[in-house]
């Protein structure tokens, strides 16, 4: 492709990512303090009220008791035996951004940072007490790991709500290989009446604060998302829940809600695989978003059938508290993966990341399976590449014949145009033949752009001397080469008729190379490579190319 047009192909591109994410995607928000604050004094246990079956909230202020540690072959929790909150979750296989001998906090309730996991029971009954995300709950024990023989593990927690014979038992069950977590209540009422419009409360909170590692050439979407089958896949800005100025389905009976933020996700799924449904057998689902203080609250209720005297209730809603990783969100739920930040290229996007990983299932090697999806891309775009090379080596070509008409009309702009025109129907030449394919290209390239920029399975990923191919290469070897061949394609290209043209036409390229500097090393993989590969083609195709008499 000419040099005119390679500029044309990576600003019409860049401009389609930026105006995209300027126009459309939620902006990424400032960092601000947040006033919920890890209380030091315990809870005094005390139930809000509730009025229509909606969390009446006292404050933000996140109080804290005892601590429960939860150890598994995935993450180490932290459960708060206030509301039995999950207040810390390290994913154990992915480290810090800033500190690689770290393991990566995802939930968290500390240095301002807040993200946690709540549920309660409401009931418009003030008589009736039951264990909200205030109440503090009593343990067996304070110390759990998974057996290396063991394929699951309960944490049971009481409450010590009073509440005239109901007693509520909360039970997380954590599963070997897998960041879904169940969460159970159990409710045994002994009581000599049926109890009657309880709901369940299943939410994250969470600032606006986004993950560390976002740039202006790195940023995603984070934020509160949800998904059912009739509205599909949908975000909600911050700035939008904390003026309630936001429309989502009230009632439903799948899909799930919670928080995206990139290479993580925190949902409460409604119909998980390899699980009952949620929403059944009396159970009416509904999502709810709303602004908590200077948080925001992502989640579902569920209304609970009646409960009869002298008789026990169980409902169970998993979470999935993990990596937007393909294979385990694909055991997950249904369309779980939409949660990756893929934007408008989401057609494009999807098959691509597809390809990647089933590429990768051969090769195991994250580089390398970049390497061949280019490869596999190019193979499928050549009909169109070639023509586009075909056109213009066909200019090139008419380089010499150029110079002369140059010189033979001077400064006749008019006349000059003419006998263009005459030379190019000649030569059965189309100046601007390579355009159309090169615009179809493009949402190919910003597809499989945002396919490798989501892609949590590079963060981590070593090849050649590269240890994480989500970061820029560390000693910018990558980024240099690219710079290189960037520069050497500009004399494949047809020369520019102003000398000055020519010039710029060559410092050009070094010049947007320079933004590869700050790409994630596996997005400069896929660039280097299809660079490469465009070089090949385009000199095979003007060694091959002749104009027609």
């Amino acid at each position: 492709m000419d040099t005119r047009r390679l500029i044309l192909f990576i600003v019409l591109s860049l401009g389609l990512m930026l105006g995209w994410e300027k126009f459309f995607a939620p902006k990424a928000p400032t960092p601000t303090t947040t006033t919920a604050q890890v209380a030091n004094s315990p809870a005094d246990g005390s139930t809000p009220s509730a009025t229509n079956n909606q969390v009446a909230e006292n404050g933000t202020g996140l109080a804290s008791d005892k601590i429960i540690n939860v150890t598994t072959d995935l993450m180490k929790v932290q459960i708060n035996t206030v509301g039995g909150d999950i207040r810390s979750i390290d994913l154990l296989k992915y480290t810090d951004y800033d500190d690689t001998s770290k393991p990566y906090q995802f939930l968290m309730s500390q240095n301002n940072r807040v993200f946690v996991a709540q549920t309660g029971l409401i009931s418009p009954n003030s008589d009736l007490q039951l264990p909200t995300h205030k109440t503090v709950f009593k343990a067996q024990d304070y110390s759990y790991a998974m057996n290396s023989t063991a394929d699951s593990l309960a944490v049971s927690l009481t409450s010590t709500a009073e509440s005239g014979g109901v007693v509520v038992v909360k039970t997380f069950t954590f599963k070997r290989g897998s960041y879904v977590v169940d969460v159970s209540y159990q409710i045994m009422n002994n009581s000599p009446a049926a109890l009657n419009n309880v709901t369940a409360y299943w939410r994250f909170l969470r600032d606006e604060q986004a993950p560390a590692g976002e740039t202006k050439f790195v940023h995603t979407f984070t934020g509160p998302v949800y998904y059912n089958e009739e509205a599909k896949f949908n975000t909600i800005k911050f700035d939008a829940l904390a003026k309630n100025n936001v429309e989502y389905p009230q009632n439903t009976t799948n899909g799930w809600a919670g928080f995206a933020e990139h290479y993580f996700t925190g949902l409460w799924l409604l119909n998980p695989f390899n699980h009952a449904a949620i929403c059944s057998n009396g159970v009416q689902c509904r999502f709810d978003f709303k602004p908590v203080g200077n948080l925001a609250s992502a989640g579902v209720m569920t209304d609970l059938p009646q409960i009869k005297a002298h008789s026990s209730y169980t409902i169970d809603v998993p979470m999935y508290v993990g990596p937007q990783e393909y294979h385990a969100m694909a055991a997950a739920a249904p369309e779980l993966e939409r949660t990756k930040d893929y934007g408008w290229v989401y057609i494009f996007s999807t098959p691509l990341f597809w390809l990647l990983v089933h590429i990768y299932e051969i090769v195991k090697n994250w580089g390398w399976a970049i390497v061949l999806l280019t490869l596999s891309v190019k193979v499928v775009l050549y009909p169109l590449t070639h023509a586009s090379y075909k056109s213009m080596a066909r200019m090139k070509a008419l380089a010499p014949k150029m110079e002369k008409l140059k010189a033979q009309y001077g400064d006749d702009k008019a006349k000059l145009q003419q006998a263009m025109m005459a030379m190019y129907r000649e030569g059965k030449v189309n100046p601007v033949g390579g355009c159309l394919p090169m615009l179809l290209q493009i949402p190919v390239f910003i597809g499989l752009y945002w396919a490798l920029l989501g892609s949590v399975e590079l963060r981590q990923a070593h090849f050649l001397w590269i240890t994480d191919l989500s970061r820029p290469d560390p000693y910018y070897i990558l980024p240099v080469i690219l710079a290189i061949t960037m520069f050497l394609q500009t004399f494949l290209n047809p020369p520019a008729a102003d000398p000055v043209q020519a010039k710029m036409m060559r410092i050009m390229p070094l010049a947007f190379s320079v933004m590869f500097f700050f790409f994630p090393a596996g997005l400069v993989v896929y660039w280097l490579v299809n660079n490469i590969l465009t070089m090949s083609q385009q000199w095979y195709v003007n060694n091959h190319t002749k104009l027609k008499k």
